[in-house]
């Protein structure tokens, strides 16, 4: 799948100079940060209700949108997958790759 991502997100550099009138990408591109991740944000959301009705075949082609809005909001924010797939090898030596990297304790003032 990383070779996907790659094209994918080496597509996406390449349509983000493209005319927003014909592309779609170049259009998110135009919407700023804002717009991309709120469409992240239902994509993701849209797999999170296939999920609940057990429709397969939606949930993957909503993940395919989701990966694709990833890699429109890496692009903006200078990420590329290769700057992902470290972090990922990196949490994966310090807990597994089965697990989510634990978040800090929240100081929580008493009194």
């Amino acid at each position: 799948m990383s070779d996907s991502v790659d094209r994918l997100y080496t597509a996406v550099l390449l349509a983000r100079a493209d005319n927003p009138a014909f592309s779609r990408t170049a259009k998110l591109f135009r919407g700023g940060i804002e717009k991309m991740a709120k469409k992240l944000g239902e994509e993701a959301i849209e797999v999170g209700i296939s999920a609940l009705q057990g429709k397969r075949r939606e949930i993957i082609e909503e993940s395919a949108d989701v990966l694709y809005q990833l890699c429109v909001l890496w692009a903006e924010c200078g990420i590329t997958p290769d700057d992902v797939r470290a972090e990922m090898d990196r949490r994966e030596q310090l807990y597994g790759i089965a697990e989510k990297l634990p978040k800090p304790m929240k100081m929580v003032e008493i009194g």
